[in-house]
This record gives C-alpha cells, structure tokens and sequence, in this order.
C-alpha cells in the first residue's frame, strides 16, 4: 500500500470509528490506560509551553493538556474526530484543533516547544519521515512523549494481523524497542519512560524483571523524548 492509499483508508477507517472511540475516551483518560500520561508528561514540560497533540482524537486529551495551562494544538487525520473535538473543546482557553497531514504538520521550523503522540504513530506507513518531521517543529531542547501500543494490545489485534492473511492494513507492527532505537537515531534523546501494564499485571511485582520483559506485557510504553541541540 503506497502512503497516499494508507492515509485515505486511514482517513475513511477513523471517520467510521470516531463516535465509538469518543463514547470512551473520557474514561481512558480519566481512569483508563491514559490517566497517567498529562502527569508524565507535566514532570517535564513547564506550563506555558506550546504543544501540539498529534493524533489528537477526540481532542480529551489536548483538552486535559490545556486544562494543566500549555498552549494546545490538536491535530489529526479524521475531519470527524476534530468536529468532534470542537466539540468538546467546551471554549477552553489556550485550545484549538485542525485536521492536517502528520507527514506535513502545518507549523514552521521549531515553532512548538513540545508534542504529545499517543498510539498514532503506529498507524502511519512511514515512521522515520513523521519522526523527521516532528523533529523539523519542535524547538531544540523540546520535548516529545510517545506512547507505543504493546505487543498484545488489542488495536494490534484488531488492526494489524489482518496483513498475515494478504490484506491491506492501516497499522505498523513496530514494538517499543524498535522506537525506541529509531527515535535514538533520528535526533532524540530520551530522558524518561514508563509502562502502562495490561489488565491484570502488577507492575510493582515485576521489579527483577528486564525492560524488554516489563514491555512484552504492557499496554502502552511511555517515552519521553528531547530534541538534541540544546545550549
């Protein structure tokens, strides 16, 4: 599948699934798999700062964002998704959303000091490029925090073994450490991460356990990212 049909089905695949994913989305990050994530995220990016969620769904997230006082641009590839943001968006100061291209963010060289990119990285067909581009907007010393879905996420399961059986699918199988040796090489440092376990795992168990182990059994692997190039 070449990049323009992957963002079309893409595209068509969210717009279908956006009012599903927006009955959810306040509990996932309320008290779900993302409720840790505008916490991480705080510990290392000062209030103030300009950042742009990418993928923003919905817009809860970038809604939470702004509520701990950033500036917040959210953006993502389903025009239903950001009506439905606009939607939610309750008139919050410092909060506003376009739909736009992740391999073409619509911001100049180093204009945000910060991104926020929770499972949307994984369905794009080009990783390195939106990598490259993220890093094109994101002031040097900037900050990024990514979340890649585990291995036994269920999205995995619903949108990428289809590609065993010959069909076209709109998500990548990268793992964490795969991202984590991309990010590494393309101009990033990383300066913190953290695990979202699956149902039913006691991440205060497993404290012998390598990364790699703890990874296999997470939901969601959080990392946060610095742009090389600081003064």
């Amino acid at each position: 599948m070449n990049i323009h049909t992957w963002h079309k089905e893409a595209e068509k695949k969210w717009d279908d699934f956006a009012p599903v994913w927006a009955k959810n989305s306040q509990e996932m990050w309320e008290t779900g798999s993302r409720k840790g994530i505008i916490p991480f995220f705080s510990e290392h990016v000062e209030a103030g700062a300009k950042v742009v969620d990418i993928g923003c769904g919905d817009g809860m997230g970038s809604l939470k964002l702004a509520q701990t006082g950033y500036v917040v641009t959210g953006i993502d590839l389903s025009h239903v998704m950001i009506e439905i943001a606009n939607g939610n968006a309750n008139q919050q100061p410092g909060l506003s959303f376009t739909q736009g291209d992740f391999y073409s963010l619509p911001f100049k060289d180093e204009e945000m000091d910060a991104a926020m990119v929770i499972n949307s990285l994984e369905y794009t067909g080009e990783p390195l490029t939106v990598m490259q581009e993220i890093h094109r907007i994101i002031k040097p010393g900037g900050h990024v925090c990514f979340g890649i879905l585990g291995p036994t996420a269920e999205p995995r399961k619903n949108f990428s073994y289809r590609r065993l059986v010959g069909e076209d699918v709109i998500m990548n199988t990268m793992q964490a450490w795969e991202f984590e040796k991309l990010a590494l090489g393309s101009g990033w440092k990383e300066v913190a991460e953290i695990g979202v376990g699956k149902r039913g795992v006691d991440y205060t168990k497993l404290g012998h356990f390598s990364k790699e182990l703890k990874q296999a059994v997470s939901f969601m692997w959080l990392f946060l990212l610095q742009k090389e190039g600081i003064q």
